[in-house]
């Protein structure tokens, strides 16, 4: 009896990850993909004769059927990284998470006096009506800390006031984050240093998490899986309820009995056929954000020790730096000279986006002097330019109004599944979309729902999860 057919758009995480369980499992799949290469936002390149990842991308799970999935791919083929993450604000730098040691030792008495104030103010009359990223983090943290360690970043990654930012934001990435444990945290530290936590380290492939991807599509092709690059789907052709065909940029034409999409989806809607126009209106109210990845090669092997830097101070406009001589010694090949990744944010219509690569890369050489990150003695030998559109689906006030009637349309269209960060318009770390791709594959080849857009709904990292050279225990 043959098994279903798949067409599968994208060759990120979950594309990759569904297309492979699924040729596995004896299914026929093609795998369309829009650039020249696998792993999407998690690729890895070559540059300047080293390795680089489109900024950090940190493979960490406590879920077991996708720490055994990343098993079954990188094997022994990764280092455990000690991981060293700081917020760089006003000067100086904060460990995050947040240890309550290290906070008192950066700031002043009143700064002190002031954060415990309105911390126990909020936690005696709290906010009872919670609509906003704003609401959300002062009745956990209160408005002194809000304003010195979310606000900045927050409003430079998201483009928008944190009072327009949904509190689904904040529940879905910082709800484990606790002012008490910290607290605790700072009090009795880790000094026997016997049990490994995911704050503390990670697990890192020795070629980039790109590597991941490219072993995974690799693998896929040897059970003769097809992937297709360079080709943009265009057209959605429906009849009733299913997709009977679709159609690339490029003319050509592809079938099977189930299409499979990790594009983002307001751009599936406006390529399906026969959508209401009611569904139309919706989609015009989501939106992304884009992503400008400056990369700056630096006559320097020794900067400063972080895997990356979240940068609040509000005087620069970048919010992130990588610094990927700090994560895999393999990644270098042997030079002395650090790759630096910063990260700026926009739309469309924002003027940075416009902006020239030469432009860029001084913008970035300046801003890193300004926050003295390196020395006017440290030269810049190499620069390159990386712009990703639609990297991040922006949670605004109210989006989930928008996106539930469009997510009940596409319930109705019977051979339709859509996965990944753009598919499913979610902040999906590597995990999430790799498990709405294992999920996905289960789905169509036993007919059982698996509840995919159930993932990352009320996301819980259990960063505390012990780490072991075997997986995560």
């Amino acid at each position: 009896m043959s098994k279903a057919s798949v067409i599968i758009i994208g060759a990120g995480p979950a594309g990759l990850t569904a297309a492979y369980q699924l040729i596995k499992l004896g299914h026929p799949v093609t795998l369309i993909e829009s650039t020249n290469q696998v792993g999407g936002m998690s690729r890895s390149l070559d540059m300047f004769g080293q390795i680089v990842d489109c900024g950090p991308h940190r493979f960490f799970t406590s879920d077991k059927i996708v720490n055994d999935f990343f098993h079954e791919i990188v094997g022994d083929n990764f280092t455990v990284v000690n991981r060293l993450t700081r917020i760089y604000y006003r000067n100086k730098f904060f460990d995050y998470p947040l240890k309550i040691g290290n906070v008192i030792g950066n700031i002043s008495i009143f700064e002190l006096t002031h954060i415990l104030f309105s911390y126990f103010w909020i936690r005696i009359f709290p906010n009872k009506s919670v609509k906003t990223f704003k609401d959300w983090v002062t009745n956990k943290f209160g408005e002194k800390l809000f304003g010195m360690f979310f606000k900045s970043y927050t409003e430079k990654l998201w483009g928008i006031s944190c009072n327009q930012i949904d509190a689904d934001w904040a529940s879905q990435r910082i709800k484990k984050l606790s002012l008490w444990e910290a607290l605790i945290s700072s009090i009795k530290g880790n000094k026997n240093n016997k049990h490994k936590t995911l704050v503390d380290v990670f697990a890192y492939p020795h070629k980039g998490t790109g590597s991941i991807y490219n072993e995974i599509a690799q693998r896929f092709e040897n059970l003769g899986g097809k992937i297709i690059f360079e080709q943009k789907i265009e057209t959605f052709i429906k009849q009733d309820s299913k997709i009977t065909e679709i159609i690339t940029q490029k003319g050509e034409s592809y079938k099977a009995d189930w299409i499979v999409s990790t594009m983002p989806m307001t751009s599936l809607i406006k390529g399906l056929s026969n959508v209401p126009q009611e569904v139309l209106d919706y989609t015009q109210k989501l939106y992304f954000r884009n992503t400008t990845l400056v990369y700056l090669e630096i006559n320097n092997n020794e900067l400063f020790p972080d895997n990356w830097i979240y940068v609040h101070s509000p005087e620069v406009t970048h919010g992130r730096i990588t610094n990927f001589r700090n994560w895999c010694p393999t990644l270098t090949n042997g030079k002395n000279t650090s790759i630096l990744c910063l990260e700026f944010w926009s739309f469309d219509s924002d003027s940075l986006w416009q902006k020239s690569d030469e432009y860029l890369s001084e913008l970035a050489h300046k801003e890193l002097l300004t926050l003295k990150l390196i020395s006017e003695n440290d030269r810049v030998l190499n620069s390159k330019v990386i712009k990703i559109p639609k990297c991040y689906p922006v949670y605004e006030t109210g989006y989930m109004e928008n996106l539930n009637p469009i997510i009940d349309y596409l319930n109705t269209v019977s051979n339709l599944k859509l996965i990944g960060r753009y598919g499913s318009f979610k902040y999906n770390n590597q995990d999430h979309s790799i498990l709405m791709g294992l999920l996905l594959a289960k789905e169509i080849h036993t007919g059982v729902d698996q509840k995919l857009w159930d993932i990352n709904t009320d996301s819980d990292y259990q960063e505390s999860t012990e780490f072991n050279l075997s997986g995560y225990s």
